[in-house]
Parts: structure tokens; sequence; C-alpha cells
């Protein structure tokens, strides 16, 4: 079956008038008379009685008419969807974030977004640097906030604001009052760090942040979010350093303090797979190269 039948016959069926349908469908009638002859001996059945004066629907035309509109109207909407997607007024996107991301630049790029393209929906994923990298890579994320230094292989990029690393403390510390605090002074002092499996480039940090002040951090706790790190030290299980941003958590019992000659960051990317942008994700793009340059 022809789909331009289906548009023939509810033309006809609107208008009861061969003239008139012909009219509104721009054709003539005899390839009007000729579809709706060839849909019947499809069918089976008849659609329409006619004669000279007066065209009408049978009871079988009458519940055909119902399904075939239905039918015109599904695949208008499935047309106007496609052109929506296309032109990115439509879509998903899968966007992942590690936990320390809500304190830097993830929230007001998301409700950015939000505000200009409400028709996009954005799932938000909290995963792993790793994970979010092995996502761009495989497909299964469009886009992903992610704690590294460098773009890897195969991705592409915008780098966040650093954000410089503090030393994080529980409020009974002795050194908790300080206003800075020179690295030297953790030496021997229990550290909660990164798990190394869970983010390199977290843990590496760290780690050379360290040894630049001339000592090796003695690690007691490994975790897998930054603000984990944050709770057990608010808990007095240790000391860690953290980036700056993380005092916004407002985390009772954890102190940040600046360190003391050091330029320590904590270096972001906001990450995608050029091979895989969509028009929804070019908008969202951006939106966030636009807020990051302001």
């Amino acid at each position: 079956m022809e789909l331009r039948h289906l548009r023939y016959f509810v033309a006809l069926a609107e208008e009861l008038h061969f003239g008139r349908a012909a009219l509104r469908l721009a054709i003539t009638q005899p390839p009007l008379s000729f579809s709706i002859q060839s849909l019947e001996k499809e069918l089976g059945i008849r659609l329409f009685e006619r004669d000279n004066k007066r065209v009408s629907l049978t009871a079988a035309g009458k519940a055909y008419y119902v399904e075939a509109q239905a039918i015109l109207d599904r695949l208008e909407h499935a047309n106007d969807t496609a052109r929506s997607v296309a032109s990115g007024n439509l879509g998903r996107l899968d966007i992942g974030f590690t936990g320390s991301m809500v304190y830097r630049d993830v929230p007001d790029i998301v409700s950015c977004f939000f505000v200009r393209h409400p028709g996009i929906e954005v799932t938000l994923r909290e995963q792993s640097s790793m994970e979010q990298i092995e996502g761009l890579q495989h497909g299964r994320l469009d886009a992903g906030f992610v704690n590294t230094p460098h773009i890897p292989d195969g991705l592409t990029g915008l780098a966040l604001p650093d954000d410089a690393f503090v030393c994080c403390l529980p409020a009974s510390h002795p050194l908790a009052g300080r206003e800075q605090i020179a690295l030297k002074e953790l030496v021997g002092r229990p550290f909660i760090m990164f798990a190394r499996e869970i983010s390199p480039a977290n843990y590496d940090n760290v780690i050379a942040i360290c040894r630049q002040a001339g000592f090796e951090p003695q690690t007691r706790y490994a975790a897998r979010q930054w603000l984990t790190i944050t709770a057990l030290v608010a808990n007095g299980l240790g000391v860690a350093l953290v980036p700056a941003s993380l005092a916004q958590s407002a985390i009772s019992g954890a102190r940040f303090i600046p360190i003391l000659g050091a330029r320590a960051v904590s270096a972001a990317h906001l990450l995608w797979n050029p091979a895989s942008v969509t028009p929804a994700l070019g908008l969202f793009l951006d939106v966030a190269a636009k807020r990051l340059a302001d």
C-alpha cells in the first residue's frame, strides 16, 4: 500500500466530493479516482458509496477513516520529531560527572542549558573519571566532566578553570586554625587518598605535590570520591589534599586551609568523543564553551 493512497482517501472522506478533494490535493480527478479504486481493490472492500449526485462513506469506510487519520497524524508527529532532533531542539544527552564537580562548573552549565534548550532531556550520571572516559570511548556517554589534566587519545575537551589544592584537616587538628600551612608540616600525618585504580590522575597529583615538598604521604585510607575523603577527614581519620571548591560542601568538622608557597591545582576537562557529536550535544558544547569563557 502506498502512503499517498491513505492521504487521498482521507481527503475524499473529509470532502465527500471528488472535485474538492482533488483541488485540495493539487491533483486532477482521474488519479484520485484511480487511487481510491486501487485501495478498495487491495482491501477487498468498498470504502465509498458513490453515484452521479453524491459520495458517502460506507460503514467500513468510516472505521477505516479513523485509523487512517491516526496513522497520518502519527507520521506527521514522527516527521516533526525527526526534524526537531536533527535541528537540536529535541533529544537526550547522558552527561557524566565526578562528585566534586557539583562544586565547580557543572550546575551552572547544565542550568543554563536547561533554560536555553528545554526540549532536550539531560541525564546526569555520577561516575569516576575512569568510568567516564571508558563510557565516552564506547558510546555510553555523550560528554563527561572529568578530573584529568590531559585529554585522552580519541577524545576532545574543554579545560575547566583550575581548582587549587588546599589542606583538609579535622577541626580538632592543632594546625586547623592556621591561615596557611606548609606541606612539610604534614610529614608523618596519616593521609586519606583517592584509590589509584579509581582515579589515577587525582592520586598521582597528590603524590606529586607531596614529593615536591620532600616527603611521601602515608596513606591510611583510600576512597572513591573527594566528598568521601572530606567526610573521613572531618571524622578525624587523617588529613588530605583536596580541591578548594570542596569547601562549599560545608561538611561539619572539616577545615580547608591554603598551602603555603605551593601552586598546586586540580585540573579538569569537559570531554566528548568527536566521532559521536549529535546536534543536541553540539548545542550543549556551545553553552559550555560560552559559560567557561565568561
